[in-house]
């Protein structure tokens, strides 16, 4: 068992900018204080503003953020680095990224142990593993 909470880089991240019409998909990194962090195909300039959605529940949860950096990585791909706009969304972030991971766990016990969980079962048994060693 691990000693450690992984981020999940399994959940799926759409991302549009206000103009565009279609989402693009990546994957999320990872979620932070006032901010998330997601792998990208393609830079994406600081100061971009871009909604988000992950499809982790429904509805998505779907926030209006803007990008505040960008890092090429060494495989060719970017990280970009994006801050909220609005001042509430640190505590729904904080919700979702429990939930990203609570996902992270079902899908992993499905792919090591060959057992289906549905959310309901996903969330008691990560709270049980899990819930004491996650960051306040």
């Amino acid at each position: 068992m691990r000693e450690y909470i992984r981020h999940p880089t399994d959940i799926p991240l759409y991302y549009k900018t206000i103009e565009d019409e279609t989402h693009k998909k990546d994957f999320l990194k990872n979620i932070g204080h006032g901010g998330l962090c997601f792998n990208s195909s393609q830079p994406i300039a600081p100061g971009t503003e871009l909604k988000i959605r992950i499809p982790v529940r429904e509805p998505a949860y779907e926030e209006k953020v803007v990008v505040v950096w960008n890092r090429k990585k060494e495989n060719g791909n970017w990280e970009i680095g994006v801050k909220f706009l609005s001042p509430h969304s640190e505590y729904r972030a904080r919700l979702i990224e429990e939930i990203c991971y609570i996902e992270h766990y079902r899908k992993e016990v499905e792919r090591e142990e060959g057992r289906r969980l549905n959310g309901t079962e996903a969330a008691s048994e990560w709270i049980a593993k899990y819930a004491n060693k996650f960051p306040k």
